[in-house]
């Protein structure tokens, strides 16, 4: 069991503010926008990969998924935790034997490149992704030449995180780490990702709680998890099969600002049912609270005050607002 305890007293929740989104922008065409594609920048429209690609025949691939988000009051848009999720991405890529990498300075200048190119003064998602470049027949990691993309595109919630979602345990388990791990982002592990999500959403919820084979609480499809009782902060350890994600460490550290305990370890989805509160983290889904699973509420089922203080805390570091957390960001140069 791990705990971490910030110094100081946990304060009177913040009040609740709705994050400010970057306004609303045309967007370009997709096929318009500037990706890095094998050593060039090219137009979307000229980043073509053959069928027989091996990614594309086995998802033999690793991927980023990364936010920038664009202050207007700064005029500034600011990449987040660009320097961790290039040294997660290269550290998957050796698992899935691929070397001779660019390295973490070098990846992050080409995002920065990327997302700077497409002069888009407005939120933005950027996904790099090493991939299996070989044109073969066969199921294996080796002996295969591989290459990077990059694109950067206009991105919005992923999730409705102005209200509180509503999940369903998922009758599909996450795959285990010992026959495909999670915290390898490999692209072909994410149709279980993908089953989860899709039996969640057709049968009425907005997202799904997943568990481990031995049915410990995992994950959402694409999200890790927090639960909050009697003012304790839980999250699942990273051997429940989970992703260990960038967001995730970042709630830790915005907790202990807080004052707020933090614990990992396993949970079980009936205490999930008698918490006081729950949220998601991650990328996609940033930080949004969770009011009911499997149709029964998470404490009163309205979003609860550890929850609002989190998020209050979370928008105002990502957009630049908060000193204290300037380290998660990198400034991208636009208009230029």
């Amino acid at each position: 069991m791990l705990t971490q305890k910030a110094p100081g007293e946990t304060g009177k929740p913040a009040a609740a503010t709705a994050p400010t989104a970057a306004p609303a922008a045309a967007a370009p065409a997709l096929e318009d926008l500037i990706c890095y594609f094998e050593g060039k920048f090219v137009p979307m429209r000229d980043a073509k990969i053959s069928i027989m690609t091996h990614a594309f025949l086995y998802g033999t691939a690793t991927f980023e998924g990364i936010r920038a988000y664009w202050s207007e009051e700064r005029q500034t848009l600011f990449g987040l935790f660009f320097r961790e999720h290039m040294a997660r991405l290269r550290r998957n890529a050796a698992m899935l034997l691929m070397d001779d990498l660019p390295t973490v300075d070098e990846l992050v200048d080409l995002v920065v490149q990327t997302a700077s190119r497409n002069n888009l003064g407005q939120d933005l998602y950027i996904r790099p992704s090493f991939y299996k470049s070989t044109r073969a027949i066969g199921v294996r990691l080796h002996h295969l030449e591989h290459e990077l993309y990059i694109v950067a595109m206009p991105f919005g919630n992923y999730v409705d995180i102005d209200k509180g979602i509503r999940l369903m345990s998922s009758s599909w388990r996450r795959n285990a780490d010992e026959a495909l791990p999670a915290r390898g982002k490999i692209v072909g592990g994410y149709v279980n990702m993908a089953f989860q999500k899709s039996e969640a959403e057709l049968n009425g919820f907005d997202e799904a709680l997943v568990l481990t084979a031995g049915g410990h609480a995992s994950e959402a499809s694409a999200a890790n998890m927090f639960v909050v009782r009697d003012g304790v902060l839980l999250t699942p350890p990273v051997n429940d099969d989970i992703l260990e994600g960038v967001t995730r460490r970042a709630i830790f550290e915005l907790a202990a600002a807080h004052g707020i305990s933090v614990e990992v370890r396993s949970i079980d989805r009936s205490e999930i049912y008698v918490a006081d509160e729950m949220f998601l983290v991650g990328t996609g889904v940033q930080l949004a609270a969770v009011v009911e699973l499997d149709h029964r509420k998470i404490g009163d089922g309205e979003i609860g005050p550890i929850t609002r203080t989190m998020r209050q805390a979370y928008f105002e570091a990502v957009r630049g607002r908060a000193p204290a957390f300037g380290h998660w960001l990198t400034p991208i140069p636009i208009g230029g």
